[in-house]
């Protein structure tokens, strides 16, 4: 049971949000850091209510004696890293910038991959030492300054269990919680004691994991009762598999994959790969030293695209997957009603909170590929009329929605 299929998409989850475009630390889009995953002491849930525990739930078939079960808990431990100069006393005081040789060092904060192991049906508690580390830095001899990286312990504890529900079928849940006793009083202190990008990867024989999106309809009820928080599980691997799952901290959809025009990995899995490309090449000389010195992820992104040629960069430009023939276009036209269907193929929970509404057609539209799209109003909606004046509208395909008139 490996990981190793499944790897590269965790990667990319745990390096979501961590180091944003344009990468440099004083653009604003990394002024506020860690942004998703982040399991944070339990006073500071109190204080500021992030959450400070995840639980995930999942469906096992196959039979409950056969089943093996094997978890990886990853995150990241927040490393803060400070820079300090020399002043004219030779005493050291902690500096925004310092160049060195030629190098630029800026503070920032990094963030360390921790995994931690589990099976079901004993608790696991983990910590993860606090620490520090020093890099002095000289010029031709002469101390110029420091580089100091500190990091302070996580605790936690994970409890995996199954629960048999039939014959064939079982419950795995998987909690996490932190256990910090630190008494932070702001976020960044906050943050240096959580469990950050935290997500889940498992894997199992003797059995199969169930979907969650597209569940058997024998297996239908089942996955409704599942409570997840603060993670949640998609199946991984090949498509077609069903050996290993994947819990996220935002929702993905089932098998997701690094996309294989993708020639490197920009730390937003993939999604917008051109975009991330060419606002990098449009950074200036002065800006992508900057991002260079930010953190070495980001100085890897710089230099990747630096190095992309024009046939890289001609297959960033988009590739079309699962087109689907539009059926039933002449059947719906503007000014009919229709019902919105559970969204299976969508993963923004805005669109799953309409499901079962009555809306009314406004458009028949077609995207570049000839599908159509219905685009919508929700009947009980009271800005229903104001939306429909600015044309705002909600997008639906026609598989997505049951005529309720012609």
């Amino acid at each position: 049971m490996s990981f190793d299929k499944v790897r590269a998409v965790a990667d990319a989850i745990l390096l979501e949000g961590y180091v944003l475009y344009p990468y440099r630390a004083s653009a604003v889009k990394n002024r506020y850091r860690w942004a998703f995953g982040v399991l944070a002491p339990e006073a500071w849930r109190v204080a500021a209510g992030e959450p400070s525990r995840a639980q995930m739930e999942c469906l096992v078939e196959g039979e409950p004696e056969g089943l093996r079960l094997r978890g990886l808990l990853r995150f990241l431990q927040v490393e803060a890293r400070r820079v300090e100069c020399t002043d004219e006393a030779g005493e050291l005081r902690e500096a925004e910038s310092l160049e060195v040789g030629g190098v630029l060092y800026l503070p920032w904060e990094e963030g360390r991959l921790r995994e931690v192991e589990f099976e079901p049906g004993t608790p696991c508690r983990f910590r993860f030492a606090g620490g520090n580390e020093i890099e002095w830095l000289r010029e031709r001899g002469e101390l110029r300054g420091r580089v100091v990286r500190e990091w302070c312990e996580v605790a936690g504890e994970l409890y995996a269990s199954v629960e048999r529900l039939g014959p064939r079928l079982s419950r795995l849940r998987v909690r996490v919680e932190n256990l910090s006793e630190a008494r932070p009083s702001s976020r960044p202190e906050a943050m240096r004691h959580s469990l950050v990008s935290t997500h889940l990867l498992l894997a199992v024989e003797g059995g199969t994991f169930v979907s969650l999106f597209d569940p058997p309809a024998w297996a239908a009820e089942a996955a409704r009762k599942c409570e997840n928080d603060g993670l949640f599980p998609v199946l991984a691997g090949e498509p077609g598999t069903g050996d290993l799952l994947l819990a996220a901290p935002f929702i993905l959809y089932d098998h997701p994959a690094i996309a294989p025009e993708s020639p490197t990995d920009f730390s937003d899995a993939t999604e917008i790969d051109e975009l991330l490309v060419l606002r990098t090449a449009n950074l200036t000389e002065e800006e992508k030293r900057e991002a260079r010195a930010t953190d070495p992820h980001a100085a890897r992104i710089v230099e990747r695209v630096d190095g992309l040629g024009p046939e890289e960069r001609e297959r960033l430009h988009g590739a079309l997957r699962a087109l689907r023939p539009a059926r039933g276009a002449l059947e719906i036209r503007p000014g009919a009603r229709v019902r919105i269907r559970a969204p299976r193929r969508r993963t923004d929970a805005q669109d799953a909170l309409y499901a079962g509404c009555v809306a009314t057609v406004e458009k028949v539209m077609e995207d570049v590929t000839g599908e159509r799209f219905l685009a919508v109003t929700i009947d009980d909606d009271p800005g229903a009329e104001l939306q429909r004046s600015f044309g705002r509208f909600f997008y639906y395909r026609l598989d997505e929605v049951e005529p309720l008139s012609p």
